[in-house]
Parts: structure tokens; C-alpha cells; sequence
């Protein structure tokens, strides 16, 4: 009795010993389950309905939730016509560097500060994470004026894929993640490492990653994600039309396409995100969860 009192539940437990109380929990459950689901997958397929359908039923001022006919050239259309094939190639460039720089510069960072702790670490570490509180919009200007001038070198970077990779390398939360599942890889197995004659970089490589693919795996799908979607910081700084990504090309294409061809190029942007995300959600959560290590 003790410990049934002791647990707080939103439902009280005599109520759902009650036949009205279990069906009205029920109900409530489904409608809520129902109603969040309807929510943020009707906007999806209204999208991709809407690519099947032809400009004037778009243009109907009463909706049609069915295509009344289905067009499917409106796809090979998109991409012929419009060129978004070139766009997105553009968008693999960008994701597939960001992806390289990221994992490199963030993980060999996180290392640094968990395992080799550097004199004045934690302040570092600790004005990484100050950036998070910052909003994005305060960190476009300074960033753009970086990119424009890079301190030291004097290169301007504008128009070239170095622009989006670079800043987007370093990522203060990507660090976080891996610095506290690198905290939690006990330091005999690295000494162990040692003893047999490894340097640093191959304890890194030969020992940490392979036990460290699950944190990874989280790190590479905000990476791509977060490039894959980046509309404002490409506009600004890949002014030139045949360097954009699809995300830019769209919104500047749109007034010059067809409503179905648009609609069908925003499918075309969305897929591949809503790929990774069905194949590698369980990662995202084993990811983040992770905290030891099994003997």
C-alpha cells in the first residue's frame, strides 16, 4: 500500500480500476494520439498530394484533399526543367564536407578536453556552450565578417563550399555529446593502449572510435540534418545561383515555377531527410542515452 501511494500517476490508480475510468483514459489517449498525428503528417501530405495534382486544381479556390488525377512527370519536370538535379548534387556537396569537418574537428575537440585535459579546459568548454544561448541571428554578422576576411590567412571565402563547412564544423553541442561519452571510457583501457606503444592519435583512432560509433552515428545525422535544411547562412554567403543548395534554389525559383513543380521540389529536399530519420532514429536515442560502457 506503502508504495502505491508513494507513486504519483496523472490517472489515479482507483480510477483506473473503474470500467469509466479505463475507457475514458482510453479515449482521451486516442483522440490526443490521433490529433498530434494528423498534425505533423497532413502538412507532408498535402505536400506530396499537391505534386500529383495539376496547376489549375491547385489553383481551385475550394482544395481537393484526393488528386483528382495523378500527374507523375510533375517530378521528372522539377528536375529537368527547373534544374533542381543541379541543386541537389549542390546540397550532397555541402553535407557530405560539413559531415568530414565536423567529425574531425568536433571529435578530435571533445578528445582533447575528456582524455588529454588541457590546461584552462573547462573554460574553454565552458565558452563553447555559452554559445548555445545565444540566439542565431546575433551570430550571422560576426560570422559572415569571418568568413569574408579569415583572420590570419585574408581569405575571402564567399562562393565557395568552405564557407558553409567551416563554420558549421564548429558545433559547441556535437562537442558536448562527445566529450560526455568520451568521460565515460575508462582510462585503463587508454593506458592499456599505451603500455603496448600507441601514440595519441592512434588511441583515438584505433581505440575510442570503435567503441564510440554510437555517438557518432548521433553526431553525423545533426550534422547532415542541420546542413540539409540550413535555408538563411547559404543565401548569404553562396550569392551565386549555380553554387546554391536545393533549400535556396526553391525559394528562388519560386515565383518562376508552377505550384505542382514547386511543391514536387520540395518533396524531392524533404526525402532524403525523412530517410535518415526512419533509418536512424533508434541511433539518435542510443546515441544521447549512452553513458557506459558494458565489460
Amino acid at each position: 500500500m506503502a508504495a502505491e501511494t508513494s507513486t504519483r500517476t496523472l490517472i489515479a490508480p482507483s480510477e483506473m480500476n473503474r470500467r469509466v475510468g479505463r475507457r475514458l483514459y482510453r479515449v482521451v489517449l486516442t483522440l490526443t494520439l490521433v490529433g498530434f498525428t494528423i498534425a505533423f503528417i497532413f502538412p507532408l501530405y498535402w505536400m506530396v498530394s499537391g505534386a500529383f495534382k495539376s496547376s489549375s486544381e491547385l489553383a481551385r479556390p475550394t482544395p481537393t484533399l484526393v488528386p483528382r488525377s495523378l500527374h507523375l512527370e510533375t517530378y521528372s519536370q522539377a528536375l529537368s526543367s527547373a534544374g533542381l538535379g543541379h541543386y541537389f548534387l549542390n546540397t550532397l556537396l555541402l553535407v557530405v564536407g560539413a559531415w568530414l569537418f565536423q567529425l574531425v574537428i568536433d571529435v578530435s575537440a571533445a578528445y582533447a578536453l575528456s582524455k588529454l585535459r588541457p590546461r584552462f579546459g573547462n573554460v574553454v568548454l565552458g565558452m563553447m556552450l555559452a554559445t548555445l544561448l545565444l540566439p542565431v541571428s546575433a551570430l550571422l554578422v560576426p560570422t559572415y565578417l569571418t568568413v569574408v576576411d579569415v583572420p590570419i590567412f585574408h581569405l575571402n571565402l564567399i562562393n565557395t563550399p568552405f564557407a558553409i563547412w567551416l563554420p558549421s564544423a564548429a558545433n559547441a553541442f556535437n562537442i558536448f555529446i562527445l566529450k560526455r561519452f568520451f568521460d565515460q571510457i575508462p582510462g585503463e583501457l587508454l593506458d592499456s593502449a599505451k603500455i603496448d606503444g600507441a601514440g595519441t592519435l592512434r588511441v583515438l583512432v584505433s581505440v575510442v572510435l570503435p567503441l564510440s560509433r554510437p555517438v557518432l552515428a548521433v553526431v553525423s545525422i545533426f550534422a547532415v540534418v542541420g546542413v540539409w535544411k540550413d535555408f538563411l547562412w547559404p543565401l548569404l554567403v553562396l550569392p551565386d545561383p549555380s553554387n546554391q543548395p536545393i533549400t535556396v534554389a526553391l525559394n528562388r525559383l519560386a515565383n518562376d515555377m508552377p505550384a505542382n513543380q514547386l511543391l514536387a521540389g520540395m518533396v524531392i529536399a524533404s526525402i532524403p531527410l525523412l530517410v535518415v530519420f526512419l533509418i536512424f532514429q533508434r541511433h539518435i536515442i542510443a546515441g544521447l542515452t549512452a553513458g557506459s560502457l558494458k565489460g
